[in-house]
């Protein structure tokens, strides 16, 4: 699935929703980090998720509910993928020395990534 880039502001709205994993407007805005935007910020906010297909919406008694149709996890693997992409040729290999280079990954780290690639190999 070639997904849509979130901008910030959706992202943090999709942050709470993924923490929530189904919300009315109330709770999501309620649930979102401080400083909160307004609510009719996170209205737009949701309105502009469901329009892209990130989020789905149920309607009762005159309420929407909103509930993630993309996970959080395919939407990251999707990102890195992209980054991976635009950044680094698609090679994951420059990716992770690029993480080793600037300490961002430690040995221990990258043992524990062959151990699951092994397992996951099986």
């Amino acid at each position: 699935m070639n997904q849509k880039v979130l901008t910030k502001a959706e992202e943090q709205v999709m942050q709470t929703l993924w923490r929530l994993q189904r919300g009315g407007l109330r709770e999501v805005t309620d649930a979102m980090p401080e400083p909160k935007p307004h609510v009719s910020t996170i209205a737009t906010m949701l309105k502009i998720l469901a329009d892209k297909g990130f989020v789905s919406v149920e309607s009762y008694a005159r309420m929407n509910f909103y509930s993630p149709v993309v996970s959080k996890e395919d939407y990251s693997v999707q990102r890195i993928a992209g980054i991976a992409h635009s950044y680094f040729d698609g090679s994951f290999e420059k990716v992770i020395s690029c993480m080793v280079k600037n300490r961002n990954v430690t040995i221990s780290d990258l043992e524990l990534l062959v151990e699951q690639l092994k397992r996951n190999k099986k």
